[in-house]
């Protein structure tokens, strides 16, 4: 095999290797997923502690609930947080400033994950 042979070999080699497609990622846990939703979406009202003192809340009327209040947690059932995350806060007869997730309503294992994600915020107080 001369020079040219090897390195034209070689290039098409590297090639089959730069194409081959990547496994897909392994899905994330769904506590890993409700920790990124509530990041990236429940933090600008409800704060990183979830107190109710995010950025946007200064402007809302009435504000953020405070997941780290205990007698909240007391009254507040699982099937209630379901309801609100999935269905906003009007569907609950609260404020239609806490918009709905309808695609909670079918990722059950998600949406379960986030209302264990906001009970314990009660415990970082």
């Amino acid at each position: 095999m001369n020079a040219r042979s090897i390195v034209l070999s070689l290039a098409f080699a590297c090639t089959l290797v730069a194409c081959k497609p990547s496994a897909p990622a392994a899905p994330l846990p769904a506590a890993s997923r409700a920790q990124e939703m509530y990041s990236s979406r429940c933090v600008a009202c409800h704060g990183p502690q979830g107190r109710g003192d995010g950025a946007a809340a200064a402007g809302l009327t009435p504000r953020p609930r405070d997941f780290a209040d205990p007698s909240w947690h007391a009254r507040a059932t699982d099937e209630h947080l379901r309801r609100i995350l999935v269905g906003g806060g009007s569907a609950v007869g609260l404020s239609g400033m806490m918009p709905p997730n309808p695609e909670l309503a079918t990722d059950t294992a998600l949406r379960d994950a986030l209302v264990a994600h906001v009970r314990t915020l009660m415990q970082r107080r």
